[in-house]
């Protein structure tokens, strides 16, 4: 998985937190939010875009398909939508999943 960019959201007066009504994503040593069809990360006093930067495929095999119904969490990720597996984002690209 590739590091964030930090990337400062501006004017963002809402608190994510636990019970904040955004689904909760894990994201290596922090939690992200889905938050108006994008990710918010807690960082100090403020809250970031958290966005990957650059591609990173999904390492290994993965058998399973994701679409709606296939059991896990769907994330709107802008032009498409990411699926939480395993702890991590998952998103269909060219035949395979990317890390994200």
């Amino acid at each position: 998985m590739t590091d964030s960019v930090h990337n400062p959201h501006p004017s963002h007066e809402h608190i994510h937190g636990e019970a904040c009504g955004h689904v909760a994503v894990p994201h290596g040593d922090h939690v992200d939010y889905v938050h108006d069809g994008h990710l918010h990360r807690v960082h100090d006093d403020h809250v970031d875009e958290c966005e990957p930067s650059g591609h990173a495929e999904h390492a290994g095999e993965h058998d399973h398909v994701h679409g709606e119904g296939c059991g896990h969490v769907a994330v709107p990720h802008g032009d498409h939508v990411d699926y939480v597996h395993d702890g991590h984002r998952h998103a269909a690209h060219n035949g395979h999943y990317d890390e994200h």
